[in-house]
């Protein structure tokens, strides 16, 4: 089968945590023998960030971590029907333009063989509502969530039909463990700062407590968009920002520190619990201890306090934070209950698994079969 995604950005992940997941399912879908390709809109957001920040070698850096994944920019006059009449299943990512969508949509009304997916991977039915309800979703086959209760946001709005829970997961043929690489800190944090969404978060979770443990800790923020004053913040708590790191490095990172932490995002606490951030299931899949601010895992996702432990404050936070650092018992005990769970339940092979039981389930591999 051929599978045609259009997204932000394939080729770059500055800010931009869909690519991370959509990479391990390509790759995954490509191992069992199916083609995949991703279309992207020239000078995306995030792909003009990175050339801003990194230069082309960021590029050439993904190109060479992973070598059989292919975008395609496009641009004003594209042939998108073409491009999504070659395909058997085109999935299409709620950042993509109101008028595209609607295109697809058109494309797929007037005969298309195509499957369409909408997939939504992001809070803006409850932040920012009119945009997702300006979407015209009446032509899409199928709606993937990337959380239960955005699901239910979805068929109580009425956007779209066939509304699917597909959650994010670890691409675990890059996100592994790797017990050889030498441990150079302690505590190290991987996430970008965004729009004020969780900088009290930061402040209370990460900071203060990292102050707390004291000089000795070696401490290490990677992410973006971090104001002048969040900068000030890290350096007087004696925390090193190494600014922006390249998805496919972040495994080394964290096997060279001994304790990371999971921060959401306040929209996803406060309007739709149960969904985290894909780099907690990374994390886990790198196999190093992860302690949480709070958040409400409504779906049993994990087994909290035995895949991690949730920290309902900073002064929880930096308890448990020692309390890995002192007692490597406990630290490999629950870096190890992590893995496991990641490698039973939330890897991208069970997402594909899942995304071919949900087309299966609505005669999509067997129409096609058919067909041809």
């Amino acid at each position: 089968m051929k599978f045609l995604f259009y997204t932000h950005s394939l080729v770059s992940d500055w800010n931009h945590g869909n690519a991370h997941f959509l990479r391990g399912i390509m790759r995954d879908l490509i191992r069992r023998g199916h083609d995949t390709v991703a279309l992207e809109p020239a000078g995306s957001w995030s792909r003009a960030n990175l050339l801003r920040d990194q230069g082309q070698g960021a590029i050439v850096a993904f190109h060479r971590a992973f070598p059989r994944l292919h975008s395609t920019s496009y641009h004003d006059g594209f042939d998108h029907e073409s491009a999504v009449g070659a395909a058997d299943v085109v999935v299409v990512h709620e950042w993509t333009d109101p008028a595209l969508v609607a295109r697809l949509g058109k494309a797929r009304r007037q005969g298309g063989r195509f499957t369409l997916v909408f997939h939504d991977t992001h809070h803006r039915a409850v932040s920012a509502r009119g945009d997702i309800a300006g979407l015209a979703l009446e032509d899409y086959d199928i709606v993937l969530t990337f959380g239960e209760t955005l699901r239910e946001r979805y068929l109580r709005a009425g956007w779209g039909r066939n509304v699917f829970t597909w959650h994010e997961a670890a691409d675990d043929a890059l996100f592994k463990p790797m017990p050889d690489v030498e441990k150079k800190g302690d505590l190290i944090w991987i996430g970008n700062w965004g729009d004020g969404e969780r900088s009290a978060e930061i402040a209370s979770f990460l900071i203060d407590p990292s102050r707390r443990l004291g000089p000795n800790t070696v401490t290490t923020v990677r992410g973006v968009r971090y104001p002048v004053q969040a900068l000030e913040a890290l350096q007087e708590a004696g925390i090193n920002y190494g600014g922006w790191i390249a998805n496919a490095e972040v495994p080394r990172a964290f096997a060279e520190n001994r304790v990371t932490m999971h921060i959401p995002r306040r929209p996803y606490v406060e309007a739709l619990p149960g969904i985290p951030t894909i780099r907690m299931f990374e994390a886990l899949a790198c196999g190093i201890p992860l302690i949480s601010a709070p958040w409400n895992d409504v779906e049993g996702l994990f087994r909290a306090g035995k895949d991690f432990r949730f920290a309902r404050d900073g002064n929880e936070m930096t308890r448990l934070l020692r309390e890995v650092l002192s007692d490597q018992s406990f630290a490999s005990d629950l870096a190890a209950s992590g893995l496991e769970t990641i490698r039973t339940r939330h890897t991208c092979r069970h997402r594909v698994d899942e995304l071919f039981g949900i087309l299966e389930r609505h005669g999509v591999l067997g129409q096609r079969e058919v067909a041809e």
